[in-house]
């Protein structure tokens, strides 16, 4: 449709140009134009003037059933629902919506990165799958795509592991339970340090930053807590990233770049970019990056922070994998420290693009009907846990009907993580298990359902070649439309890392078939052109449902 328009233009003004097509108003049109406005200066003509004789010549293609004119120089233009049915067959391949917008780049996309030594619990929940989406826009528009989960395995709380485990616990304890006992430990001790310092005592926290710098000074017992730690803490983080369907290509942790980091961090004072305090503690000034606070990248007693070791990051991809973009999957508190963190890299003379993909918190509703941050009074709610409740829920929405264990976890997942993308990813999310799981509103499932109700209906059509070069798709036409956005949709969920567009795409793509099905009997009559065009445009639903799908991380069950 743009090259037609683009042609007109060239044998009417003998001028090449870029024609882009917007969406109004449906009372206006269904595409919208502002060429002959863009072309006002180079022709030295009135906006309005280039925008009727252009209007005039494209009345006369069968592509058009209205064009019209309107304001400065707007053109506004009905189509064929044919001409969109042709143009959509010319566009479409296994890969309709995936462009080449970041061919011969590479990014870098940072998650789940789970604390290790603790169970894996809700908190990570939206950075694993805000983190899987990135991935997959980044991949589906042509970006050469590495991901990494920073593991926390390193820092002040392997201390905090080490006094408890000390105090609290025993190798019978933490042989039975794993991850848990150490989850458990992690709770009691955090609860005894605040009354510590609330008391205004500090030998415990000193005990605590001791074992870190046993283990910073290559401690032999250090290590072994750490490495026996991380070993449990390993395998749970793995095993909840399978039942979420989650995987990374690497596993850098902060323990790797720590020495690195330290290293980086001299060689900085060295070179006069890093200052050291009188304490000992070592920064970065930014304010040559417009930030007022400098990045404390060392403590006063020598031990790293996450800057140290995320210093070190930057500067191991870089010279990795030359990435011209790192997406960190981080929740919304940490967006001053990204800042920080990008003006450390701009100041380090790195072209390398930092990007702190940030999210708002999961909340629940809680014994009054408010909303609260999703926690609980003993800890964390743990992931585990969720989707086991998840896996009943689905059971009783599916009721007695044969539905695989198979599709059921297909199902509760599909819930748990559509919910992350029903809102703008820097929104609070309201996690609620009636709304999550509803058949009739914003949710995986009635997505899912959409999906495999089209599956039975091409399944139950059976094989059909007939020609339908005749048929004018007519009530097809909304249909047809939402397809033609898709590739757009892809294009801008990328550009901005918006995963909620795709989410939004298919809610609207799933209320126009339920539509369609209202006047549309798709298999009933004689009208076998019909049938078959019908179900050729299902077939290329279908392949968008699951396209979309498959980017937030989400499956298609065989049958619900």
């Amino acid at each position: 449709m743009e090259t037609k328009i683009a042609h007109s233009v060239h044998e009417l003004f003998g001028h090449e140009c870029v024609v882009n097509l917007s969406r109004p108003e449906a009372a206006f049109g269904d595409y919208s134009t502002n060429i002959a406005m863009q072309l006002a200066k180079p022709l030295q003509q009135p906006p309005r003037e280039i925008a009727e004789k252009l209007a005039e010549k494209l009345r006369t293609s069968d592509m058009f059933s209205d064009v019209s004119v309107a304001g400065p120089g707007f053109i506004n233009l009905r189509v064929t629902a044919k001409s969109l049915a042709d143009q959509l067959d010319a566009d479409w391949s296994e890969k309709y919506g995936e462009n080449s917008d970041g061919a011969g780049k590479t990014v870098v996309v940072e998650y789940p990165s789970p604390n290790m030594a603790k169970p894996y619990s809700t908190g990570h929940l939206r950075p694993g799958n805000q983190g899987w989406a990135a991935k997959r826009l980044m991949e589906v528009t042509g970006w050469n795509v590495i991901t990494d989960n920073h593991l926390g395995d390193y820092g002040a709380p392997f201390g905090t592991w080490v006094v408890g485990f000390l105090r609290h616990s025993s190798n019978e304890q933490l042989e039975a339970s794993g991850v848990y006992e150490l989850g458990r430990i992690y709770i009691v001790m955090k609860a005894e340090l605040k009354a510590e310092k609330e008391n205004g005592d500090t030998a415990l926290a000193d005990e605590v930053q001791s074992w870190l710098l046993k283990l910073e000074n290559n401690d032999e017992q250090a290590i072994s807590y750490s490495q026996r730690f991380n070993s449990i803490s390993l395998e749970h983080i793995h095993e909840m990233m399978t039942r979420l369907q989650i995987s990374t290509d690497y596993e850098y942790g902060e323990a790797f770049f720590a020495p690195i980091g330290k290293q980086t961090v001299q060689k900085l004072c060295t070179d006069g970019i890093a200052l050291q305090n009188d304490d000992g503690s070592i920064i970065v000034p930014l304010d040559d990056q417009g930030i007022k606070t400098p990045l404390l990248v060392q403590k006063s007693n020598g031990a790293a922070l996450y800057a140290t070791t995320d210093l070190a990051t930057i500067l191991f991809r870089e010279e990795t994998w030359q990435p011209d973009k790192v997406i960190y999957a981080v929740g919304a508190e940490q967006q001053f420290y990204f800042q920080q963190l990008a003006g450390l890299a701009k100041k380090l003379g790195l072209k390398t693009e930092l990007f702190h993909l940030w999210f708002g918190v999961i909340d629940q509703l809680n014994e009054d009907g408010g909303r609260e941050k999703m926690s609980s009074r003993t800890g964390v709610v743990l992931i585990e846990e969720l989707l086991d409740k998840a896996e009943l829920e689905a059971r009783k929405l599916v009721g007695v009907k044969d539905i695989s264990d198979e599709d059921v976890g297909i199902i509760a997942l599909g819930a748990v993580k559509f919910s992350d993308f029903v809102a703008d990813r820097r929104t609070n999310i309201l996690f609620d298990w009636t709304t999550i799981f509803a058949l009739s509103g914003f949710s995986g499932p009635y997505i899912q359902y959409a999906a495999v109700r089209i599956a039975k209906i091409i399944a139950d059509a059976g094989e059909m070649s007939v020609e339908k070069d005749e048929y004018d798709y007519e009530s097809e036409k909304a249909i047809l439309l939402k397809l033609t956005e898709y590739p757009e949709v892809i294009a801008r969920a990328a550009r901005d890392i918006e995963p909620h567009k795709v989410a939004t795409y298919l809610y609207e793509l799933a209320r126009g078939m339920n539509r369609y099905y209202e006047t549309i009997r798709i298999l009933d009559g004689d009208d076998a052109v019909a049938k078959s065009a019908r179900i050729e445009l299902l077939r290329k639903v279908h392949q968008v449902f699951v396209h979309a799908l498959s980017i937030l991380g989400i499956r298609v069950p065989s049958r619900m």
